[in-house]
C-alpha cells in the first residue's frame, strides 16, 4: 500500500485473508447462503423473523372475529411473545362482543381483570359489559354507571338504553331518585341509533305520557317501527321465508304486529351474564320476568308488576310488551276469564296494551 509521500507499508497477508473470510470487512461474518434442504430441516424459525407490527395486526384481526373467549385465551397460552403482543391496547380495543361474552360460572378475578384491560384500552363493548356486571352483580353502582356512561359517550346503543332504564326506575337509589325526563332523553338517543327495545320503550312512553307529553299516534308509530326493524333484522340474518309460519315452542318465536312469526332476538352477553349469575347465586330481590333481560331489582318493589295476576315483574314497558307477546299472554290468569266470557257469549278483541303494569 503506497501513501501520498510514496512510502510503502508492508503487506499483511494474514489480515487480508481474515477480511476475506469475514466477507469484506466490518468485522461481521458474511451471510451464509442456505440450501433448500436447510430450510426444510427446521433450522430456521421464520416466526422470530416476523416484525411485531405484523403479528399485532394478525392478533387484531383474530380478536375482532373470535367466536368465543377461548379462541383468544388459547393464543395467550401459546408462547411468551404472543402473550405480550396480544395484551396490547390496539388488540384489546378490537375485541368482539362474542370474545367478551364471559359466562357467570367462569367468573373470576382474572376474567374481571381481562375485561378491565379491554375497557381501559377503549373497547366500548367491554365498558358496557363490565359496567352492567359491576352495577347489578357486584353492587358497585358508581363504577358500573361510570363505565356504562363511557360506552354511551361512544354512541353504544345498549348502554344508552340501560342508563335510561336506570333513570326510569331510580336504580341504585330510592324511588324519589327517578328522573323520567332524563330516561326519555337517553331512550330517544338509543332509538335514534336503532336500538329496538329503546324504540318500544319510547313508543310506550309517548302513548302513556310517561316522562314526556302524551302523543298516542307518535307512540304507535315508534312501536310499529320497532316491529319493522325487528322483522328486517331477522329476515337479514335468516334469508328463508319466515312469514305465516306455524307457532313453535312458546318463548322461541315472537308474533309481530305484521302477522309474522319470527325467532326471539338473541340476548346480549351482558343480559345473559346477569341471568346466569342470579340463577347460580340466588337473590332475595326480584328479577325482570322477560327471559332476555335478567336485570334484578336494586331495592324492594323497584320493578312494575302485572296488575292483573301480580305474578310477573318488569324493569321496563319494552320488556313487559315483549314478554306479553312471547309468554305471559298465555299464562296470565286474565286469559282464563276471557275464555270463560267468550264461551258465555261475550266478545274479546285481544290487545297487548290491556295488561297494565304499575309499581
Amino acid at each position: 500500500m503506497r501513501t501520498r509521500a510514496g512510502l510503502v507499508y508492508p503487506r499483511d497477508d494474514n489480515r487480508v485473508e481474515k477480511r476475506r473470510r469475514d466477507g469484506g470487512g466490518g468485522g461481521k461474518p458474511a451471510a451464509k447462503k442456505l440450501k433448500p434442504a436447510e430450510y426444510d430441516g427446521g433450522n430456521i424459525d421464520f416466526f422470530d423473523s416476523l416484525h411485531d407490527d405484523l403479528v399485532v395486526t394478525i392478533l387484531c384481526k383474530l380478536s375482532s372475529s373470535a367466536s368465543c373467549p377461548a379462541d383468544f385465551v388459547n393464543v395467550l397460552s401459546t408462547c411468551k411473545r404472543f402473550n405480550g403482543l396480544a395484551l396490547r391496547s390496539m388488540v384489546l380495543s378490537k375485541a368482539s362482543t362474542k370474545m367478551l361474552s364471559i359466562k357467570a360460572k367462569s367468573w373470576s378475578e382474572s376474567a374481571h381483570q381481562f375485561l378491565k384491560f379491554c375497557a381501559d384500552a377503549g373497547n366500548i363493548e367491554a365498558c358496557y359489559i363490565l359496567g352492567m356486571i359491576r352495577f347489578y352483580c357486584l353492587e358497585n353502582r358508581g363504577s358500573g354507571a361510570s363505565l356504562m356512561a363511557k360506552a354511551a359517550i361512544g354512541s353504544h346503543a345498549p348502554a344508552l338504553y340501560s342508563l335510561a332504564v336506570i333513570q326510569f326506575n331510580g336504580s341504585g337509589g330510592q324511588k324519589c331518585d327517578k328522573d323520567l325526563r332524563a330516561g326519555v332523553a337517553l331512550c330517544a338517543r338509543a332509538a335514534f341509533l336503532g336500538h329496538i327495545d329503546a324504540l318500544r320503550e319510547l313508543g310506550h312512553c309517548l302513548q302513556d305520557g310517561y316522562g314526556v307529553k302524551k302523543n298516542f299516534s307518535e307512540g304507535r308509530r315508534f312501536l310499529v317501527q320497532a316491529n319493522a326493524r325487528e322483522l328486517a333484522y331477522v329476515l337479514a340474518s335468516n334469508p328463508g321465508d319466515l312469514l305465516h309460519q306455524d307457532h313453535v315452542t312458546a318463548g322461541r318465536v315472537l308474533y309481530t304486529d305484521f302477522g309474522c312469526n319470527v325467532p326471539v332476538p338473541e340476548a346480549h352477553p351482558a343480559n345473559r351474564f346477569l341471568t346466569e349469575w342470579f340463577e347460580v347465586r340466588g337473590s332475595s330481590l326480584r328479577q325482570c320476568s322477560h327471559m332476555g333481560c335478567g336485570r334484578p331489582e336494586t331495592r324492594k318493589h323497584e320493578f312494575r308488576r302485572c296488575s292483573v295476576c301480580g305474578g310477573v315483574n318488569y324493569c321496563s314497558r319494552a320488556c313487559q310488551a315483549l314478554d306479553w307477546k312471547m309468554r305471559h299472554k298465555a299464562e296470565c290468569v286474565a286469559v282464563e276469564r276471557w275464555l270463560v266470557d267468550d264461551n258465555a257469549g261475550g266478545e274479546f278483541n285481544g290487545n297487548e296494551d290491556l295488561i297494565v303494569v304499575d309499581s
